[in-house]
């Protein structure tokens, strides 16, 4: 039987598929103790048991987007908190390659972060 997670994926057309498909690796192999749920009826990661970080697809634009839950505590430059309190994300074009530094940066600040 397929989970809801795997179903939210295979919902999706090219290039958006490949694209959350691809962030998914990504964030869940930085990590060992980053693990993916289905929460709000979208992918969410958890670190260490707590809510993280998890991916949406904008309904303006229609693009993707990483979203960070202690997103008011980090600096990034390619963070945008816009009217957000607390998260910030990182818009993903899916029609480019992932920006893996800025992504592999900003989910190393997000964990250094949650282990203060």
């Amino acid at each position: 039987m397929i989970s809801k997670l795997d179903k939210y994926y295979l919902s999706k057309d090219e290039p958006l598929r490949s694209c959350l498909l691809a962030l998914r690796d990504v964030i869940a192999g930085h990590d060992r103790q980053i693990t993916k749920e289905w929460k709000f009826n979208f992918p969410f990661f958890y670190y260490k048991g707590k809510m993280f970080c998890y991916t949406r697809i904008d309904k303006k634009t229609g693009q993707p987007y990483l979203g960070f839950m202690d997103g008011s505590l980090m600096s990034h430059p390619a963070l945008i908190q816009e009217n957000r309190s607390k998260i910030k994300i990182l818009p993903i074009d899916p029609n480019a390659d992932l920006p893996m530094q800025y992504i592999s940066d900003i989910l190393t600040q997000a964990i250094a972060i949650r282990n203060k």
